[in-house]
Order: structure tokens, then C-alpha cells, then sequence
């Protein structure tokens, strides 16, 4: 189930999604809601993106109230029921693309990325809600040789351009003030960048999980 928040944007590939165009935030608890009843059955929901589905609440019923105050409890409770009620209870896997970020953070004097989110959720983060958090990257052929592994194929159009889109697992020392995140184990060093596949992804995840 695919969730289009981004104006219906086309996705830059052929697919045989159940795809659905988001015009108001609360359609998304409304796809959650429906797949938690049993009224359709998936095998999974894409959210694209977490951050215009955000900006699209913050258009349509914060800066449009007559009580912002109370409208921004409402933007971070939005959020908080999407995770916390329907997230948590769902069994089959949840996937929130999301655009990054990055700023200068002039006291530890590095760059930090983020998903950038207004109100109290940008004291924690929004990426604290989520247990695996991969980047993705577009990484030259050169880095990438120093991380073979099963989980990375590169294919001769990589190597006529040169470089390759990759899912990066792991923190590196190049990139402390990301938010990538994992359970301990799951990813191995060499396992830092992965084919930038989701199905790949959740396919590793569920052998981990087991």
C-alpha cells in the first residue's frame, strides 16, 4: 500500500503498487485504520514522504487555526498516533521516506542531518520512533570496493558512471552527525552500504528478526 504524499509525484520506476494520492493528513490514519481492521489486506505501507505528509498538516490545520497553540499539540499528536497506535500495532512492515536536513552545529563545530520536523517533535527527533534507520547515498565505486558483501551489487552501469546509489547501514567516522540507526548486530562493517532496495532491506531485517 503506497501512500503519495507528495503531490502524486511519480516514482521514478515501473510498480504494481496500491498506490493512493494523500490530499489530508488524516487519510493516512485512515489507510492504517483499514489495514489494521481487516478491511484490505497488504503486505506492507509506504509513506511518501514523512515530511511533506508533516508540512501538509502544518498547511491544512495549524497555520490556518484560530489557536496555533493548541493546533501545534495537534501536529505533534498527529504524529505520535500514527507511531504509537497504529505503527505498534500492525504486522506487516511500515516504511517512512523522508527528506533530510543538514546544518552546522557551530558548538561541536560538525555537521549534523536530520528529518527536519517543527515543535516539540524536533526536541527528540523524529527518527527516535523508528528502530532501523538507513540513509541513502549516491557513494563512489572507489569507497564502495572496501565493502563487499552480499548485500551490494555492483553493476556495470555503476561502473560506467562511476558511482552507485546505496542504503548506508552504519555510522561512519565521516558521518557522526547522521541519525542512522540499527539494532546491535544487524548490519556487519562490511555491511555499512547496502543496494539501495527496500525489499532487500526488509528481507535481512525479517532474517534477523527471524
Amino acid at each position: 500500500m503506497y501512500l503519495n504524499c507528495e503531490s502524486n509525484k511519480r516514482l521514478p520506476f515501473r510498480n504494481q503498487f496500491d498506490s493512493y494520492t494523500i490530499t489530508d493528513p488524516y487519510q493516512v490514519i485512515e489507510a492504517f485504520d483499514a489495514l489494521l481492521n481487516g478491511d484490505i489486506n497488504r503486505d506492507g505501507i509506504i509513506i511518501d514522504t514523512l515530511t511533506f505528509l508533516m508540512d501538509m498538516y502544518e498547511s491544512q490545520y495549524v497555520l490556518s487555526a484560530a489557536n496555533t497553540m493548541q493546533a501545534w499539540g495537534s501536529y505533534q499528536q498527529f504524529f505520535k498516533e500514527i507511531m504509537q497506535t497504529k505503527v505498534a500495532k500492525l504486522k506487516v512492515p511500515s516504511l517512512f521516506l523522508a527528506h533530510t536536513k543538514t546544518e552546522l552545529n557551530e558548538k561541536a563545530m560538525e555537521y549534523e542531518t536530520s528529518v527536519p520536523v517543527k515543535g516539540a517533535l524536533k526536541n527528540n527527533g523524529i527518527e527516535a520512533f523508528f528502530s532501523t534507520v538507513v540513509a541513502a547515498k549516491k557513494v563512489e565505486l572507489k569507497k564502495l570496493e572496501k565493502f563487499a558483501n552480499e548485500l551490494l551489487t555492483i553493476t556495470d552501469e555503476d561502473r560506467d558512471v562511476g558511482f552507485k546509489h546505496v542504503f548506508q547501514t552504519r555510522i561512519t567516522k565521516e558521518t557522526t552527525g547522521e541519525r542512522i540507526r540499527s539494532p546491535m548486530g544487524m548490519f556487519t562493517r562490511e555491511q555499512t552500504y547496502i543496494d539501495n532496495d527496500a525489499q532487500l532491506l526488509l528481507d535481512h531485517l525479517n532474517n534477523f528478526y527471524k
